[in-house]
């Protein structure tokens, strides 16, 4: 079921690439020590440094924002011409709803039109041991939406739950379809949903119907003894045919957004070859774990994945930086998102 959009701000609809603050997941320290890569102290430091790069807007964490801090916010923002998402935790509670209203409130007040939310605490084949964990996590995820839904309807702000390495794609489908709601739709992650035995195109059909907003990245993988590595890279030098998911994103939703996520990390390890791995995907084909093993065996990166656990801090930093300009680059020059 498709969900109706709002319309946009005028500047929301140069489709320009923005940020995530993940992208940042080195620099975003106030401790961080470098003549050339200081750490940014706030989200309004970040969101200077995004301008400064010529990054279209921010996607950052909203939490304990004063009034104060909101109103600055907006006016640089404004003053910047970038838009502003922002990240936000769903209620876990009937107490919580009252934080969660405050947040959503401090949000719309620095300008954001979307909040981006996750509804698991972290991957799924890590964080849950059983089926039945999966499903009470399910049964949870749709309390807080359900909580949550009424203050996004009272304050007109939308909702846009992430793909996050926690729900395959037809199940967040469906749980969307359930709340018809159309203050509640998707941060669509290009390439998060492959550590599900996801093919990744497949997972852009499925649930770009309900998109409002994009986690734009470019994956990378290798083989290991367990299973298979998975890394975010460069855009344009992993598999993912970005032009063509951009074109679907833009397709379904004029307004979307497009938030670069490029983490600078080591590539995480998905061990579909444990036996724990497959205790959480009941119902998951033999089918989806040969077309994803082929997928990799097809598709390995042309060198060994990037790592920097073993670098300083200093060099992490420049890597973070050079990655972070690489694909706005690519994303002006390729993707038309200028």
């Amino acid at each position: 079921m498709a969900i109706p959009f709002l319309e946009m701000p005028d500047f929301l609809k140069e489709e320009r690439m923005g940020i995530v603050v993940h992208s940042y997941a080195t620099r975003w320290n106030p401790k961080i020590e470098s003549k050339k890569y200081p750490g940014f102290a706030d989200a309004i430091k970040l969101l200077e440094h995004c301008h400064s790069i010529g990054a279209g807007g921010l996607q950052v964490g909203v939490r304990n924002w004063s009034h104060d801090f909101s109103k600055k916010m907006r006016e640089r923002r404004e003053k910047l011409g970038l838009y502003l998402e922002g990240s936000i935790a769903v209620p876990q509670s009937p107490d919580d709803v009252s934080r969660f209203e405050n947040e959503v409130i401090q949000a719309k007040e620095a300008g954001a039109v979307i909040l981006r939310t996750v509804t698991s605490s972290g991957r799924r084949y890590e964080v849950f041991h059983s089926a039945a964990g999966v499903e009470a996590f399910k049964s949870k995820a749709m309390e807080s939406l359900k909580l949550a839904e009424p203050v996004l309807r009272k304050h007109k702000a939308k909702l846009a739950v992430e793909n996050h390495k926690d729900w395959r794609a037809d199940e967040l489908a469906h749980a969307l379809q359930q709340l018809s709601s159309e203050w509640i739709g998707v941060t669509l992650d290009f390439g998060n949903s492959i550590a599900l035995m996801e093919d990744p195109m497949e997972v852009v059909q499925t649930l770009v119907p309900f998109i409002f907003s994009t986690h734009v990245k470019d994956m990378g993988v290798e083989e290991y003894d367990d299973g298979f590595l998975l890394s975010e890279v460069p855009l344009g030098k992993g598999f993912l045919d970005l032009p063509k998911i951009v074109g679907l994103c833009k397709q379904h939703n004029a307004s979307v957004t497009f938030n670069l996520e490029m983490i600078t990390r080591d590539p995480l390890e998905i061990p579909c070859f444990q036996n724990d791995y497959w205790k959480v995907f009941e119902g998951v084909s033999g089918n989806d774990f040969a077309r994803t093993i082929r997928m990799v065996k097809e598709n390995k990166y042309k060198s060994t994945l990037p790592r920097v656990s073993q670098l300083s801090v200093e060099e992490r930093l420049a890597v973070e930086e050079d990655n972070n300009l690489e694909c706005l680059s690519y994303s002006k020059e390729k993707l038309n998102l200028i």
